[in-house]
């Protein structure tokens, strides 16, 4: 795939978010596919239509969407946005494509945090993709931290994923460096507060970013977790994440998973 193609497909799935908030349908007819859309944020119905008959409703609520973060892995746009709609809100999105047009979406939403233990917000930092040859190296690295520390295979060897204690930290509740997440490790542990990776569905990657997208609990509730992960020299330099409970079956307006 050409340079000027990924390009392409990237602003097709801008187009797509920003028109949630103009109200204008013309990126979803022209870029989303009419007969096959599968929709994975279980509050939509599936099909173009559901997405199309939401537009009056979200400029009437005065939506707002941000896109800070976009890269691009095979057929796959991955978009790390602010949101303002029922209140503001971070959120990933996930595009596949076939042929130029959209035809599966997924997503993750999170309550957006103004004062972080870190300082920094929920979506500042780098947003230039660079070592574009160590894509699938990156991928591979953070698919290993995700599995072997978050997932428990491996806790000890947490340290060696970091340079020190040289960790940019957005998650909202937890301090920048090693010493910051290993901190906020053990306050969950003391609280009895359940917090357990038990898959990992899907690692998107472009260069120094790699998106990990997993399943598990928190908390006692059934949850999608997103980690996106710059990696910078071989190790973990940069955290953003946004952690979305899983809606019961009763509640959800399809029948796809959510990963």
């Amino acid at each position: 795939m050409t340079g000027n193609n990924q390009n392409e497909l990237i602003q097709k799935a801008i187009a797509v978010l920003e028109s949630l908030e103009s109200g204008n349908p013309e990126a979803i007819t022209s870029y989303v596919h009419p007969d096959r859309y599968i929709q994975h944020n279980q509050a939509l119905a599936d099909g173009r239509g559901a997405m199309l008959g939401a537009l009056d409703h979200l400029k009437e609520i005065g939506t707002k969407v941000s896109v800070k973060r976009a890269f691009l892995d095979g057929d796959y746009v991955a978009l790390h946005s602010v949101y303002d709609f029922h209140g503001p809100k971070v959120g990933f999105d996930i595009f596949r494509f076939e042929q130029g047009l959209i035809v599966e979406h997924w997503d993750n939403l999170q309550e957006l945090v103004e004062r972080t233990p870190s300082h920094h917000t929920m979506t500042d930092g780098p947003d230039t993709i660079r070592d574009l040859d160590k894509t699938e190296a990156n991928k591979a690295y953070v698919q290993s931290y995700v599995e072997n520390i978050l997932g428990g295979k491996n806790p000890d060897l947490l340290p060696s994923y970091f340079d020190g204690d040289r960790y940019i930290q957005h998650s909202p509740h937890i301090a920048d460096g090693l010493s910051g997440l290993g901190a906020a490790l053990q306050a969950l542990k003391e609280r009895n507060v359940e917090f357990q990776y038990t898959h990992v569905h899907r690692i998107i990657g472009q260069g120094d970013f790699v998106l990990a997208v997993s399943e598990g609990h928190f908390d006692g509730r059934h949850t999608a977790f997103y980690d996106l992960f710059r990696v910078e020299n071989g190790k973990i330099a940069e955290h953003w994440d946004v952690i979305e409970a899983i809606l019961p079956a009763e509640k959800r307006k399809n029948s796809n998973s959510r990963f």
